[in-house]
């Protein structure tokens, strides 16, 4: 963006691109090791007691041993995306941007038992042996099976589009969309790829937890089953490990829930082509 061996000067450069000349010398600093630390600390606590909010947090981290105040709590807890589980006003990533649309939530009372049905989409912080990234997913609910995902370094909306187009092409296109109020998900370029498509857009209601309560079930699994037991070198480290986790997850890890079926299978037996004929059979029987 920036030419040094330009005729212009830098200063000239950064005034025709609106942006200060003291960005441009700007070098990120990396994130010290004690945040790191601390927000290990705050994502293993809220995945166990998610109704607990920054006050309750501080409490626990102190009693941990770490030293930290409130207003420090509040900012790792922005930058890693997390919301509580409870009734209350509004959030880092479930507020949205003045100007972006919100749209109804639609799921309340919804007998959700078709593949294709409703898909939801979040965001989640994936801590490193150094800094963290984030991971973007897309999940059939009736099935849990995870449809596309991405890590990325930032809470983009770009970076939702991307995941959402790769669902598109891979599985069709569903019924109904289900985000949170998050700027990445409210603004036109992550609305318009949805509506586009024919599908109806569903937001979370704000402070309404339960809600989302679909895609904080997958990441509580993920998490403890395979995010805390490993430290990630490096950002491909992160990429290939999730990855290969959510493959398995998909294809090898059976739920309970699903009659002991992984989401892969479920997926399949809940399309609505498949569950047409399961009623042509049953009443040929």
């Amino acid at each position: 963006m920036i030419n040094p061996t330009s005729k212009l000067s830098i200063s000239g450069q950064a005034r025709a691109l609106g942006i200060s000349r003291g960005s441009v010398y700007y070098l990120p600093a990396p994130t010290p090791q004690a945040d790191i630390d601390l927000m290990r600390a705050i994502s293993k606590l809220h995945l166990t007691y998610p109704f607990m909010g920054q006050r309750q947090l501080l409490a626990q981290l102190l009693r941990l041993g770490h030293e930290i105040g409130r207003l420090h709590v509040r900012t790792l807890m922005q930058r890693m995306g997390i919301r509580t589980m409870c009734p209350q006003p509004g959030s880092a990533t479930s507020t949205p941007t003045p100007g972006h649309a919100i749209y109804p939530y639609l799921l309340r009372g919804m007998a959700i038992e078709q593949a294709n049905q409703v898909w939801a989409l979040d965001t989640t912080y994936i801590p490193m042996a150094r800094g963290f990234v984030y991971l973007v997913a897309v999940i059939d609910v009736a099935s849990r099976k995870v449809l596309a995902h991405k890590v990325a370094m930032s809470l983009e909306a770009s970076h939702a589009v991307e995941v959402i187009e790769q669902a598109f092409k891979r599985f069709g296109v569903p019924q109904i969309v289900n985000t949170d109020q998050g700027s990445q998900f409210t603004a036109g370029q992550f609305t318009q790829a949805v509506l586009k498509r024919g599908c109806q857009l569903s937001m979370d209601g704000r402070g309404a937890w339960r809600d989302n309560v679909f895609m904080e079930r997958v990441w509580r699994t993920l998490k403890y089953e395979h995010v805390y037991k490993h430290i990630y070198a490096n950002v491909q480290e992160a990429k290939e490990q999730v990855g290969k986790y959510l493959q398995w997850y998909n294809h090898g890890r059976t739920h309970s829930s699903l009659q002991d079926q992984t989401p892969d299978e479920a997926y399949a037996k809940l399309l609505p082509a498949a569950k047409a004929s399961q009623a042509q059979e049953r009443k040929a029987a």
